[in-house]
């Protein structure tokens, strides 16, 4: 298997339905309480395309998207709508949006990471799929050049300082982003007649570790 540096088509990504998958272990006690463990540190997105489906040509993208991939067998890069850059929805993507990491004064390769916050809780999403071009760097309050202070792999998500930050020195990042999906079907069933009678077909997509 590989990864396909691809993204799925925008527009039939587009009005998709899907989001974070938790997976959490619940053993009520005898005495009613309950004890609650997850083996995943991380979520993991589940999507289905097939709402994005409008026409019998987009099937045909489909359909040779899912040969090209060869079914379940190669990843792909996946536009999640709701959820794609490291800003809120409305505002464009500054390099202080997220903080990733503070300088020790001796690292220079940082994983770029999302912040989700809610009261005193924070969880740290890995980046791994920044969308080349997009993402922006700095230090402090010193947004940094990019090919000159710093470098970014795209495939990776991992950004590498020419010198490593100073120590205490907090690091931000800002960025667009795609999700690393592939598809958890070896089947793609769709008709002309399905399409006239408002039925679209189910493609369902989902997350990998890379």
């Amino acid at each position: 298997m590989a990864f396909h540096e691809v993204r799925f088509p925008d527009s039939l990504s587009f009005g998709s339905i899907g989001g974070p998958q938790r997976r959490t272990d619940v053993v009520t006690l005898a005495n009613g309480f309950e004890e609650r463990n997850t083996p995943w540190a991380h979520s993991r997105r589940v999507y289905d395309a097939g709402l994005g489906m409008r026409s019998i040509d987009d099937v045909q993208v489909l359909v040779a998207f899912f040969e090209a991939r060869m079914g379940q067998m190669h990843a792909f890069r996946w536009k999640d709508w709701s959820d794609y850059k490291s800003s809120p929805a409305n505002d464009d993507v500054v390099f202080t949006d997220q903080s990733i990491a503070i300088g020790d004064g001796v690292q220079t390769a940082f994983q770029i990471i999302k912040n989700y916050r809610s009261g005193a809780q924070t969880y740290q999403r890995p980046i791994t799929k920044p969308v080349e071009g997009t993402v922006r760097v700095g230090v402090e309050q010193d947004e940094y050049q990019d090919a000159v202070q710093y470098t970014v792999d795209p495939t990776s998500g991992i950004i590498t300082f020419a010198h490593p930050p100073d120590l205490g020195m907090e690091i931000f990042a800002g960025f667009e982003f795609d999700v690393p999906v592939r598809f958890d079907t070896d089947r793609i069933l769709t008709s002309v007649a399905s399409f006239q009678a408002g039925q679209v077909p189910d493609v369902p997509v989902i997350e990998v570790r890379v």
